[in-house]
């Protein structure tokens, strides 16, 4: 499908790349009256570089942001986000029309984290998204540091009672796993800033630790009824019931992670052998068999419900275009709104990686087999299950001592 991109006429140092852009929209899967909307915005950012007297390769941080300020104030309550302009911006620097993300970054915080992420991804070899998540947790610490005329960061004096009191202040605010994650981020961040000579002393041991001890609750799992319930839920004759169901069917029948769900891979499935290469954490790759069940879910996905303008070879893809890969928090998304439709209550991927272990030890499985297919690097890991193995556990269990008052 093409579009006429003289539908919203586009002047200004944007208007040859109109044409182009209408295409490229209409290629990820945007509808026609998607796409105008979106040219719609392509063609006032045209207008206002041309007022302003700029062109295209003027856009930077600084003027986008003039822009959509601009826009909001003229009354404009949709597409006045940068997540609005995104998409043009992309195609924009895919031509190397306009200046790479890493070199429009203005404020001096969004300079040093783009430093930080460049460090995190080559140097450290982390994912991408995982390297997003410690840029998003380190940016309140660096905030805190900028000068009050918002021109420079302030981390040449910086002392560990500033980085105790950064965590003293924002740790208390958050969940005990989110606390967790700032104070690794931030010690991430301060060996970051130390090693590139920013700061003389390291700081990463002036870092409080988050106080919480492991394997302290109980794995909660749902029962045959539940899960039944859970897969109901999903109307497997449209598009997105399908992939849910195959999503869903996946989670609760290998135990996998969202993350692992999420970077599953056309190449990744064998059909003839039966298998599926699952890409886990820190690299590891390993190969497990594929039931007859979820075959079919990924079969009928895949035949039926994966659109044709998917962009990628990762199985599962966003319903609304773009049709990029679903991120896992898309496929934790997933089984919280199943889960809302089937009247369960909250419950998240990882719930389902529960419902698995604890099936397979009702089954009579060993913890060191539960572990190797949850592929699980310690046995201290799985030993959690072990507090629901009742059977196991009345048979260690010392009689109480004396009558019971």
């Amino acid at each position: 499908m093409s579009i006429n991109s003289t539908e919203v006429p586009v002047s200004g140092p944007l208007g040859a790349f109109s044409y182009g852009y209408a295409n490229e929209l209409a290629r990820q899967g945007y509808a026609p009256a998607s796409v105008r909307l979106q040219m719609k915005v392509f063609a006032d950012l045209s207008d206002w570089l041309l007022r302003h007297g700029m062109v295209a390769s003027d856009l930077k941080s600084v003027e986008v942001d003039r822009f959509l300020s601009k826009r909001r104030a003229a009354g404009h309550a949709r597409y006045a986000s940068v997540r609005a302009v995104r998409p043009i911006l992309d195609y924009l620097r895919r031509l190397a029309v306009v200046p790479d993300e890493a070199e429009t970054l203005g404020s001096p915080v969004e300079m040093m984290l783009g430093r930080y992420r460049r460090f995190l991804i080559v140097e450290r070899s982390l994912a991408h998204v995982t390297a997003r998540c410690y840029v998003d947790m380190a940016r309140p610490f660096l905030e805190r540091r900028l000068s009050a005329d918002g021109l420079a960061l302030d981390l040449g004096h910086l002392t560990a009672a500033a980085v105790v009191s950064f965590v003293v202040a924002q740790c208390p605010r958050q969940s005990r796993g989110a606390a967790k994650l700032t104070v690794t981020a931030l010690r991430s961040l301060l060996g970051f800033l130390h090693l590139d000579g920013i700061i003389e002393q390291s700081l990463v041991s002036a870092v409080p630790s988050v106080v919480g001890r492991r394997l302290v609750g109980l794995p909660k799992g749902l029962d045959s009824d539940q899960v039944r319930r859970l897969l109901a839920s999903c109307n497997d004759r449209t598009r997105r019931g399908c992939r849910d169901v195959a999503i869903l069917t996946m989670l609760v029948r290998l135990g996998m992670r969202a993350g692992e769900v999420a970077k599953l891979r056309l190449d990744d499935i064998d059909w003839r052998a039966g298998e599926i290469v699952v890409h886990g954490k820190a690299s590891c790759t390993e190969r497990l068999p594929l039931p007859l069940d979820v075959g079919d879910t990924l079969a009928a996905y895949l035949q039926r419900g994966r659109p044709a303008s998917a962009q990628g070879r990762t199985v599962f893809v966003r319903i609304k275009a773009p049709h990029r890969n679903l991120s896992s928090a898309g496929v934790s998304n997933v089984v919280a709104e199943a889960a809302q439709r089937a009247d369960l209550g909250q419950i998240r991927a990882h719930r389902l990686r529960h419902t698995v272990a604890m099936q397979m030890l009702r089954a009579g499985v060993s913890l060191p087999e539960i572990g190797q297919l949850l592929r699980h690097r310690r046995a201290l890991t799985t030993a959690i299950y072990a507090k629901v193995d009742r059977d196991a556990l009345r048979r260690i269990a010392r009689p109480w001592p004396g009558d019971v008052a």
